[in-house]
């Protein structure tokens, strides 16, 4: 039998390299273990520290809200932080010195340019007013009681708005016109047809009026009459219309030539009464001059016959000659129809009426006129 070797029955006891190098590793991982905690404890610090540093601003501009996380000491701060601008005439709920808290609230009013046009100036202002009145008193405008803004005094403030604010004004007067007086005419027995006499004068009455002017910026804009009464009444003129009925004429003064008594008249052959030869004529007018009347007499511009006198048609003549209401045919003249009568006016004697005082004047005395009497009918051109 083999002999073999007796073989160890435990482990061999440590070396002192292997225990040092075990003692090294453990205090490695009890120093790599002490620094993440500590690691750990510096985070939650530092993190509790900017936590509790950080602030949270509600920022309420122009009616937008927002809320931003700032770590901002003081307004002015936070706002250049937040690149938020405020204008000139921007409103600040804080000043910009101020220190901003936990939970600040900061309150931005926006500025508008409005234009004021009052007392003939117009105004370019900036104001964070909400309505146009507080705009007006902010800026010392002052509204009268009558006076009217436009738009309302009420009306919100809008960027860019025009207020316009017109000065009223009201003035109370009193006027006085005149009434017009009735004429009424009657008739008269008594007096010849185509005579008129003012039997009573009349005269014209007075209207009181009580009116209002109102007035915008200086310039009278509307009137309105308040009340009005008679203050005097008009009293009417009362006028005498004859109705006796002249006697005929039978017999004319002048014996005129009967030959050739037909008149030619634009183509037509007219026939006439009779011929008066070497008529002398004369002219006048209405006015004071030749009767003497003037414009405010109730006679004026009245003819003998009781029609009105106009140029072209009406004449003065010698009812003895030429009976009123006919008509005649004066060479270079024309047709006149015999209306009016005159103490001067004698025989033979024509005075023509013109419309024109200087004109009649001017006339002179003509002689040498044929006239044609025609008769109470006006020719016509048929």
């Amino acid at each position: 039998m083999g002999i073999f070797p007796a073989g160890e029955t435990h482990d061999p006891r440590p070396t002192g390299k292997l225990i040092a190098a075990k003692w090294k590793h453990e205090h490695l991982r009890v120093i790599l273990i002490g620094a993440i905690l500590s690691f750990a404890v510096i985070t939650m610090y530092t993190s509790l520290l900017n936590g509790a540093s950080a602030k949270s601003v509600t920022v309420v501009d122009d009616g937008k809200f927002a809320v931003y996380q700032t770590r901002s000491s003081d307004v002015s701060g936070f706002l250049e932080e937040q690149n938020i601008n405020v204008g000139p005439y921007d409103r600040l709920s804080l000043s910009l010195a101020d220190p901003l808290h936990k939970r600040g609230h900061i309150v931005i009013e926006r500025a508008k340019q409005i234009s004021i046009q009052a007392d003939g100036t117009q105004q370019v202002k900036y104001t964070t007013e909400q309505t146009v009145g507080s705009a007006l008193k902010a800026f010392g405008v002052q509204v009268g009681a009558q006076d009217r803004v436009v738009p309302a005094l009420d009306s919100p403030l809008l960027e860019g708005i025009k207020v316009s604010v017109i000065r009223v004004r009201t003035e109370n007067t009193e006027t006085k016109e005149p009434i017009r007086f009735a004429v009424v005419e009657r008739k008269d027995a008594d007096l010849a047809v185509g005579k008129k006499k003012v039997i009573t004068a009349g005269k014209p009455g007075v209207l009181v009026k009580k009116v209002v002017k109102v007035y915008e910026n200086g310039k009278l804009v509307r009137q309105q009459v308040l009340n009005q009464a008679v203050a005097q009444p008009a009293v009417q003129q009362v006028v005498a219309v004859g109705t006796k009925k002249k006697p005929k004429v039978t017999t004319l003064a002048y014996n005129a030539s009967t030959e050739g008594n037909v008149l030619k008249l634009n183509g037509n052959t007219v026939k006439v009464k009779h011929v008066l030869n070497n008529v002398t004529l004369t002219a006048y007018s209405a006015g004071v001059a030749s009767t003497g009347k003037s414009k405010g007499h109730p006679e004026y511009g009245i003819t003998r016959s009781g029609t009105r006198v106009q140029e072209g048609r009406t004449i003065a003549v010698d009812p003895k000659v030429i009976p009123l209401g006919w008509w005649v045919y004066i060479e270079g003249i024309g047709l006149r129809r015999a209306e009016d009568t005159g103490s001067a006016i004698k025989g033979k004697k024509i005075d023509v009426y013109y419309d024109s005082e200087a004109y009649a004047d001017r006339f002179g005395l003509k002689r040498g006129y044929t006239v044609y009497v025609i008769g109470p009918v006006k020719p016509t051109a048929s």
